[in-house]
């Protein structure tokens, strides 16, 4: 009996024109082996809890089930905000589409897959350090709780791939809802493919967002719910003080989920300034500079789905942007200062805040996490991550004051026990800190994966505390604060 026996799989995508996809073969690596397995993943959808040689031959190309029908997908996208026509999934391939118990449909998509006509110069590969770091990150933003793709799986090879030097190729299997991206619509925008693109729209609707075809507008619908979720996961990326780096259209998915990890970065010291793609000589995708181009890139969907919309439509949509994503940050950070009432003077209290974080260059993480435990730690505790602890016990003297304003629903007084509890489910202690994931990536080249399973493993859970893993949660070395990261891969 197969392993696939017990799955369904559905080819949604190939059944649409030619113009979406070319039909392509993955090109097998030599020496496949795994490195991970995501069993908790795996098993949403049927799979075992243990793989077998069968899920490795199926998932690294070698012998595709007859159900898979892999294809590349065509298409477009403003990189750094310069179009380019000559996109498409140039070393990934769509494999099929898997069913959850719950009955959700998840794309399964293989990265490192060989050639495709989309490859350009490439080579159709990917490289394991590379691929652990998707796998590492899409897991630890799940763990947070925010949209992103997952990793079903991690394997390794012996077939050589040269970037800056010699590495060796690495196949990562991707899940997600949905690989349609913005660059999608602006394919068929710019060819001129109107037909097309209403038929993407459609199936957009049919296949995802249902509810959008009962409305008088169904298209202005699909956009609306496009805006409003790139909103929350911007609001979200922005909370957690993670970075993308590479936000061109073509990274941006129509679910609003965290989409292509590359050169990304969480926060260490507070700089908004943050850029964490060495590439990106003009700061363009800094840390603070996300909404703006999350807007900037919508505004781009936008032009390309002016066929289908008009542009009253399309500006209202756009024009409640700022709105959603304020809305969602401001619940996001209150929930992490444990301040669910507004109060006058609490903006203040904010801005002053980061202020001091960025003036005093505070690690993010830690100090939120450390404000979540005022409940058995002192105030002075917090101050000493500040160089001015004056200056820090000023503002938490002011923040505890605004805390005893804070009253339950029943009137009472919220004990800074119940404040610090909840705080602690939104401020994680851990995250992946570059110099973790550079750790298990030296580790890996050298054979041992261990450390790439159990850094996964601890990232999970990241609001919890695990005496075992402490050593996850340091406050970063100097060398591991500005490490330079790009595109490769």
């Amino acid at each position: 009996m197969s392993v696939w026996d017990s799955v369904t799989l559905t080819t949604r995508f190939s059944t649409l024109p030619d113009a979406f996809f070319t039909p392509v073969q993955p090109q097998p690596l030599s020496h496949v082996r795994w490195v991970a397995w995501n069993h908790d993943l795996a098993q949403q959808f049927g799979l075992p809890h243990t793989p077998n040689d069968e899920l490795l031959h199926s998932l690294s190309g070698a012998h595709l089930p007859a159900a898979f029908s892999p294809l590349a997908m065509k298409y477009a996208g403003h990189q750094f905000g310069v179009y380019n026509p000559d996109l498409g999934d140039g070393r990934g391939l769509l494999l099929a589409e898997m069913t959850t118990r719950q009955g959700e449909v998840f794309d399964i998509h293989l990265k490192g897959a060989g050639l495709t006509p989309y490859s350009r110069m490439g080579d159709g590969r990917a490289v394991l350090r590379s691929s652990i770091r998707e796998y590492l990150c899409s897991e630890a933003m799940a763990g947070l709780g925010i949209a992103t793709t997952r990793a079903l799986a991690l394997m390794r090879s012996d077939t050589p791939v040269y970037r800056e030097k010699q590495e060796r190729g690495a196949l990562l299997v991707r899940v997600a809802q949905s690989h349609i991206r913005f660059g999608h619509f602006e394919y068929l925008f710019y060819t001129e493919q109107h037909d097309e693109l209403k038929l993407l729209a459609d199936k957009v609707i049919e296949w995802y967002l249902p509810h959008c075809a009962k409305t008088a507008q169904p298209y202005a619908a699909m956009f609306d719910h496009i805006v409003d979720r790139t909103a929350k996961m911007i609001a979200q990326w922005q909370a957690v003080g993670f970075a993308h780096g590479v936000m061109n259209t073509d990274n941006m998915s129509i679910l609003g989920q965290t989409f292509d990890y590359g050169p990304y970065g969480f926060l260490d010291d507070y700089e908004p300034g943050y850029i964490c793609n060495h590439s990106d000589y003009q700061g363009r995708y800094a840390f603070d500079q996300q909404p703006r181009v999350a807007l900037w890139n919508l505004s781009a969907l936008a032009h390309a789905l002016s066929p289908l919309i008009e542009r009253e439509a399309l500006e209202a949509a756009l024009s409640a942007y700022e709105t959603q994503l304020n809305g969602y940050f401001s619940g996001l950070m209150r929930d992490k200062l444990g301040l669910t009432t507004r109060l006058e003077g609490d903006g203040e209290l904010f801005h002053d805040l980061f202020e001091l974080l960025e003036t005093h260059h505070v690690d993010y993480t830690r100090f939120m996490r450390q404000l979540s435990a005022l409940d058995t730690l002192p105030a002075q505790h917090v101050a000493d991550l500040c160089l001015d602890r004056d200056a820090a016990l000023a503002w938490l003297t002011r923040y505890l004051n605004r805390c005893a304003l804070e009253r339950d629903e029943q009137g009472q007084v919220v004990s800074a026990h119940e404040r610090c509890a909840k705080m602690r489910q939104v401020n994680p202690k851990y995250i992946l800190r570059n110099y973790l994931a550079q750790i298990a990536i030296d580790k890996a080249e050298q054979g041992d994966d261990s450390e790439v399973l159990r850094l996964a493993q601890v990232l999970k859970h990241p609001f919890d505390e695990q005496p075992d893993a402490e050593v996850y949660a340091k406050l970063p070395p100097e060398w591991g604060k500005k490490l330079e990261i790009s595109c490769s891969s």
